[in-house]
Parts: structure tokens; sequence; C-alpha cells
């Protein structure tokens, strides 16, 4: 017993001295990461928290008038919205709805319940968004900032179409590339080119591609149609403009998506798919049963990338569209910085930046509680 305790005492004495050891370690440890952390405390989180305390002030970027604490003005007017319910217009002699040239109903004009704080003051200070006339009356979506509103839909439409769309491309390329055929390096090369390639060069390329008069595009589709296809104005109708900036950013980004499913690829064990083939699996059932399984956090990791990347969308739209036609195209950051530099308004800017930073943080934290079993 002695014995024992003896060794268990000389082994603890031999512990000890890692202690002080792992305290002298500390030291330099974060005398290394000083410059890190200083660089992330000066272009990061001090930003971040300024830009949190401008949101509350009428802040200018150059103005001759001191800052002043507005508490959340920005704010209510961002997020300010309500539904007005208009009746249509009876006719006083007659006691039928009064209808235009054209033969529909006409209602109210929003302003004059809009412009009206006495009477009115729910609806005071607001702007009309869209309308839905539906049943004999005119619903009016109002808005604070309906610019807002119109660049957040534009966000959340770029990233529904975008997230499925560019996943499943970079999915197909990934399993092209990985068979074993002749030329496969050079196909991975050409396909990953256009990610490397400076978002700039390349939104200035498609742009000339889609060129009205002159661009490949029109001129492709019209070759091929032998002139049915007349030319569409791509960048220049409210109708297209999104969806052209959709397929730009599409074939740009696939070949991130196709170069993170390869590696996802390769590291499925060869095993599987051996013992799939001895069961008589078709190519179909291993996709299903083994690939797919075996791809599952790749995807998931690939998914919120992507998210993080499409409520980013800036670079396209300044280069492409400057946010037109009709702010068709405009994208919450493309408007934060808007607002920021050229209305010099960075109170504002600042409320937007917060406001935003907060919905794609409340969208990762859905998606990782939704895609929490599958990872």
């Amino acid at each position: 017993m002695s014995t024992r305790s003896t060794a268990l005492n000389r082994s603890a004495g031999l512990q000890k001295p890692n202690k002080p050891r792992d305290n002298q370690d500390l030291l330099p440890g974060l005398l290394l990461g000083a410059p890190a952390f200083l660089l992330l405390l000066i272009f990061l989180i001090g930003p971040f928290f300024a830009g949190v305390t401008y949101s509350f002030t009428d802040q200018r970027l150059i103005s001759p008038n001191p800052t002043q604490f507005v508490g959340t003005r920005n704010y209510t007017r961002m997020l300010g919205f309500s539904i007005l319910t208009l009746d249509s217009i009876v006719d006083s002699q007659t006691g039928q709805p009064q209808l235009d040239a054209n033969g529909k109903l006409q209602f109210p004009r929003s302003r004059d319940f809009t412009r009206d704080e006495t009477k009115y003051p729910q609806y005071f200070g607001l702007t009309e968004w869209f309308t839905v006339t539906l049943g004999g009356k005119e619903y009016v979506i109002l808005a604070g900032d309906p610019s807002f509103f119109r660049s957040l839909t534009n966000n959340v439409l770029f990233a529904l179409v975008v997230i499925p769309v560019q996943s499943a491309i970079g999915l197909l390329l990934a399993l092209l590339v990985n068979l074993n055929l002749r030329g496969r390096n050079f196909f991975r090369t050409m396909f990953f080119a256009p990610v490397v390639t400076s978002m700039v060069v390349v939104s200035i390329v498609w742009r000339f591609l889609y060129d009205y008069n002159n661009g490949m595009i029109n001129s492709f589709l019209s070759t091929i149609s032998l002139g049915a296809i007349q030319p569409i104005n791509w960048l220049g109708d409210p109708s297209t403009a999104m969806a052209a900036i959709i397929i730009m950013s599409v074939w740009q980004g696939a070949g991130m998506q196709m170069m993170l499913f390869l590696a996802g690829l390769q590291g499925i064990p060869a095993q599987l798919y051996e013992a799939a083939s001895i069961d008589g699996a078709s190519t179909w059932q291993k996709f299903r049963y083994v690939t797919w399984p075996g791809l599952r956090n790749t995807t998931v990791y690939i998914i919120v990338t992507i998210t993080i990347a499409a409520f980013q969308l800036f670079t396209q739209v300044f280069v492409m569209t400057n946010g037109g036609p009709s702010d068709s195209t405009t994208t919450v950051t493309f408007m934060m910085v808007r607002e920021g530099f050229r209305e010099q308004n960075i109170a504002y800017a600042s409320a937007i930046a917060v406001t935003f930073f907060l919905i794609i943080l409340a969208i990762n934290l859905i998606q990782r509680r939704l895609l929490r079993g599958e990872a």
C-alpha cells in the first residue's frame, strides 16, 4: 500500500510542473494572436458596434449639423408597414360603382389617407408599395420605405432560385468530372475558371453578352429561331433584369459547388459502391443510398454558404444594372451602400445593416435547426 501511494505521489509530482508551463505559453500565444485580434477589432468588431450606435442617430457622412440621438426613428421609417382597405367609388346619382376608361373599378387615392395625420394617424408618413384588388375592394400595401421591402424581396427571390439551381448544377458537374474519363482535369479547370475570375470582370463581360443591340445572346437566339425571337432588353426590362443576373450568378458560382461536391464524392469509401454492386443495386439506387447520404454534410455546408452569398448580392447589381430598372434588381446590400455613400445618410444605412444582419442570422439559425438531423 505504501509503495503504491509513493508511486502515485511521485507521478502527481511529475505532472505538477506542466501547469506553470501552460501558463507560460498563454502570454506568447496572446502576443502572437495580437495582430489578428487588433485587425478584427479595428475592421470588424469596432465598425459593427459603431454601426449599431449610428443607427439610433441622424449621423450623415458630411454635415455641418451636430449628430443627435433620434431613438428608433430610422427603424420605424424602414420597417413601417400597414394595409389600407379601400371601397370602390360609388356614383352619387346612380348608386353604382364608377368605372374608368378600361372598365375597372375606381378607388380613392391612397395619398388622401397617408397625408392626413389628424384623421388617419395610422397611415401618416407611409408610402404605397403595391395594391391588390379583390372582391370589389382594393387593398393598398403601405410601407415606410417601399425600397427596403422591394430590395428584401429581390434578395429572397434571388436566394430561392440560386440555392437549389446552383447546388443541382454543381452536383451534376461533380458527378460528371468524377468519372474516370479522358480529359476530366481539363473540364474541372474550365468549370472552376469563372470562380477564380474577378466578379467585376465577369459582370462586365455578361453585360456585353446581354446587350440589346449587339449582344451575343440576342444574336444567338435570333439565329436559332430564324428571326422569330426578337431582341430582348435583358438588363433594361424590369421583368427580365433579375432573371439575367440570376443566370449569370448561377453560371459563375456553380464551379465552386462542383469542387465542394467533388471533394465529398472522393471521401465516400469505394467499398460501399462495391457492396452495392454485389447486391445488384442500379445506378440510381447507388446514388440514392450511397452517394447522397455520403454527401449530406457537404450539402448542408453548401446550402449555408450559398445562402449567405446570395443575401450579400452586390457586385453584379452594381456593375450590370446599378439597381435598376425601377429598383427591380436593387438588393439590401446595394441599397445600404447607396444610402450610406451616395445619399450620405450613414444613420439610415447603419439601421439597414443592423436589420439585415439580424435577418441573415435568423435565417442561418433556422437552417441549422432544420438541417441539424442531416448534418
